[in-house]
């Protein structure tokens, strides 16, 4: 055989078998999705933070992160496997699961819990001369609730219809960067966010007009809604996280959590909170946004109203975390 031919084969061969190997290794890598949230909310920044880490210390793993309405469109989308994770609030995740969402008698029963990431508290922002102390006194006035779908949106209409003042107040479903901009040109009085402090769309808002924070808490705990919904909890928001806000606000919260299809691989699951859980993984997380400093392996499960991810079981387990039955997978 000359011995150009015969280069030229062992050529093809070495170029077939490493063909072959990166088609191995691209059959080999998963690709996953991840369900954010609206734009200018704490949801995103939370999901492109673990989507951008985990694609890089996973190496058979590319997460791409995709916004949304928000919680109950995670919750929904997940549940389907139309995404593989998704940030999802603790009440919408306890609700759907038992067909109770407004209008919605699904049951959501395929998204599990993986772990903690902040406290959502509710921020209810009004024009600081607006004589506004309480939401009852946002009778016949224009509020805006977060995207339709959304988390934002779901457990405003919760309050508000438990407060007897959903038919009374002309609720507009936009989201936050969109409500700061209309309360800015005075297109509504009144905005809700159900965000980690301290939010970009309440500073911008803070930035244009003088604002205040309503004090959610009195309402809640007059009107009964802690024992109508028991997994909020009260929250105070500190003095001066907002321009003019002078005095600490108190107010209830949700947990906000990152979900899982309970199809998604077990292992992946398990390496992934590894990943994030960690020292590295946690202070990147509080560089993407400054709401992470909650998250930690102690509070990995706190507020958590759904079973665990078989994955995510593991992990905590292994962590020391004691794990309650109705969290078992």
């Amino acid at each position: 055989m000359k011995k150009g031919l015969w280069l030229f084969i062992v050529g093809m061969a070495a170029f077939l078998l490493c063909a072959g190997i990166t088609s191995a290794e691209a059959q080999k890598k998963s690709y996953l999705a991840f369900g954010g949230g609206p734009t200018g909310g704490t949801f995103n920044y939370f999901a492109n933070g673990i989507a951008i880490y985990l694609s890089k210390a996973l190496p058979d793993v590319e997460i791409s992160s995709e916004g949304s309405g928000g919680s109950g469109e995670n919750l929904k989308r997940v549940h389907a496997g139309q995404v593989d994770f998704g940030i999802v609030y603790s009440g919408d995740a306890y609700l759907g699961r038992i067909g109770q969402l407004p209008n919605d008698t699904t049951e959501y029963v395929n998204a599990r819990t993986l772990g903690y990431l902040y406290g959502a508290p509710a921020q209810l922002v009004v024009r600081a001369d607006a004589g506004i102390a309480s939401a009852k006194d946002l009778a016949g006035k224009r509020v805006a609730v977060g995207n339709a779908g959304s988390g934002a949106a779901l457990s405003a209409e919760r309050f508000f219809r438990h407060m007897g003042l959903w038919d009374q107040i002309s609720p507009q479903f936009l989201g936050y960067s969109p409500a700061a901009a209309a309360f800015k040109d005075r297109k509504i009085d009144a905005f809700w966010v159900l965000v980690g402090y301290p939010n970009a769309s309440i500073i911008e808002a803070a930035t244009q007009d003088n604002i205040a924070l309503v004090n959610l808490h009195q309402d809640a705990e007059e009107s009964g809604f802690y024992t109508a919904f028991p997994f909020y909890a009260q929250v105070e928001i500190p003095a001066g996280t907002y321009r003019g806000q002078d005095a600490a606000v108190v107010t209830f919260q949700d947990s906000t959590f990152w979900c899982a299809n309970d199809k998604v691989d077990e292992e992946i699951v398990y390496q992934a909170l590894k990943q994030i859980y960690s020292p590295e993984g946690l202070q990147h997380m509080v560089t993407a946004h400054s709401a992470a400093r909650e998250m930690s392996i102690e509070n990995g499960l706190k507020g958590a109203s759904v079973p665990l991810h078989p994955g995510a079981l593991k992990f905590w387990t292994e962590n020391g975390l004691s794990i309650p039955d109705e969290l078992k997978p």
